[in-house]
């Protein structure tokens, strides 16, 4: 199989770096040449730098996009219509525009699209589902999700404020860079009902994006709760909760373990002495660290690309969750609860 891997930022060198590592060696670079990297690891692989000209040329049976967000579509549309499979890096676009576009060009040229939300591929997220789904909570409550990363942290070679996550004219800002728990959430609890949300920029971060935003959810299962996140937190912090009427999940990026608190007596029944929760955790395999999210994620994008699989993370799911982000402004805009469904 041949691929294309449009944009070589740290997230484009990572899928190159799996790609070789799962045996892929039919690899072709499509560069801009504007990034921060060196190139020293890309010497050896064939390199372009138009797009019509790359698919023409290779004919490649898959692409990977991942250059900024904003540009997204102008690649992996003519990628479709090439009749490539598609992994599309998250959040799919910064705006629902040309999204029919590309699902049309999808259709009619057979191209399979994943979008790249590695965390459904999070041994332990994967677990609180199957716990979910096996009515071990019971009826799922509440939901909250906090993700606080600090943004000058995140990429050391290059100037924060230069980066498509601090710039809007590359499809930046806090929600749809860290949009990773909106789809999460959706893979566990199921759709969301309507949102609200209050975001903006109030840190001293230099950037034209917002950097905060609390954003409220009513799931359709009538579960309620919300996602924080931030670009400006020291000690970064990921974790999440779920309480159910039989129990409780927690789960904390920093160590990758789930527990589950269940509770031994029904919900609402009265006991002078009631019993503790009886604790259960589920640790991660042995040696696990955060690459394997990727690394399955691209098994399992070859799986899709040889007929294999279908994805477990659609073009539907990108588009959904983008929607999500999107009504997230427009609360924010317009001081309105955002219907979803």
């Amino acid at each position: 199989m041949k691929f294309l891997i449009a944009g070589l930022g740290s997230i484009g060198r990572r899928h190159l770096s799996n790609l070789i590592a799962l045996g892929e060696k039919d690899i072709v670079l499509l560069r801009t040449r504007k990034g921060t990297l060196p190139d020293d690891e890309l010497a050896g692989y064939p390199v372009e730098t138009d797009l019509s000209e790359a698919l023409e040329k290779h004919k490649p049976d898959a692409v990977i996009v991942a250059n900024p967000t904003s540009m997204h579509l102008d690649v992996a549309i003519p990628a479709a219509e090439a009749g490539c499979h598609i992994l599309l890096e998250k959040p799919i676009s910064y705006s629902l525009e040309r999204l029919d576009i590309l699902q049309k060009a999808a259709e009619e040229g057979g191209s399979r699209i994943l979008v790249g939300f590695q965390f459904r591929y999070h041994p332990a997220l994967n677990k609180a589902r199957e716990l979910i789904q096996s009515n071990t909570l019971g009826k799922t409550l509440t939901v909250h999700a906090h993700w606080g990363e600090y943004l000058p942290q995140w990429h050391p070679w290059e100037d924060y404020r230069q980066s498509y996550a601090a710039r809007a004219d590359l499809g930046g800002g806090v929600i749809v860079t860290l949009t990773h728990p909106l789809d999460y959430l959706r893979y566990l609890l199921g759709e969301v009902e309507s949102l609200w949300s209050f975001n903006g920029h109030i840190s001293p971060l230099e950037i034209d994006v917002e950097d905060v935003a609390e954003i409220g959810l009513r799931f359709v299962n009538g579960a309620v709760g919300g996602v924080h996140v931030n670009y400006f937190q020291r000690p970064p912090v990921h974790r999440l909760e779920i309480v159910g009427t039989k129990g409780t999940l927690r789960w904390d990026n920093a160590d990758g373990i789930l527990h589950l608190y269940k509770m031994p007596a029904s919900f609402g029944s009265y006991s002078e002495n009631p019993s503790a929760p009886v604790m259960e955790t589920f640790s991660l395999p042995e040696g696990f660290e955060r690459n394997q999210l990727f690394v399955e994620q691209t098994r399992h994008f070859i799986e899709i690309v040889r007929g294999e699989a279908e994805p477990v993370c659609g073009l539907e799911d990108g588009v959904m969750a983008l929607r999500l982000a999107l009504a997230a402004y427009e609360s924010q805009k317009t001081g309105r609860i955002i219907g979803m469904v």
